[in-house]
C-alpha cells in the first residue's frame, strides 16, 4: 500500500462522504463501485476516523486493492482499485 502524498494513482471516480458518520460512508462506497469497472479506482474522501478501520474491511472483504491511506488536519483519503 502506497501512503505517500507524491505518488497519488489517478482515478476514474471520487466519492466524498465528508461530514458522513458510519455506515453511510461505506453505504455510499458499495452504491458507487456498482457503477465502475473492476480495474476502475476510486478516490474516497472522509472525515470519519471508522474509515480507517472500516474501508480496509471493505476492501478485504469485497477483493478490491486499498491503494492509499493517509490522514491529515481530519480527512481520511483513500484510493482503492476494484477487484
Amino acid at each position: 500500500m502506497v501512503n505517500t502524498a507524491n505518488s497519488l494513482p489517478d482515478y476514474q471516480a471520487e466519492l466524498d462522504t465528508t461530514g458522513l458518520y458510519c455506515p453511510e460512508p461505506i453505504m455510499l462506497m458499495h452504491n458507487k463501485v456498482r457503477d465502475m469497472r473492476a480495474g476502475d479506482v476510486l478516490k474516497v474522501v472522509a472525515t470519519d476516523p471508522a474509515t480507517t478501520r472500516d474501508v480496509p474491511k471493505f476492501c478485504s472483504f469485497l477483493g478490491h486493492e486499498l491503494l492509499s491511506q493517509q490522514e491529515s488536519d481530519g480527512h481520511y483519503l483513500y484510493f482503492i482499485r476494484l477487484g
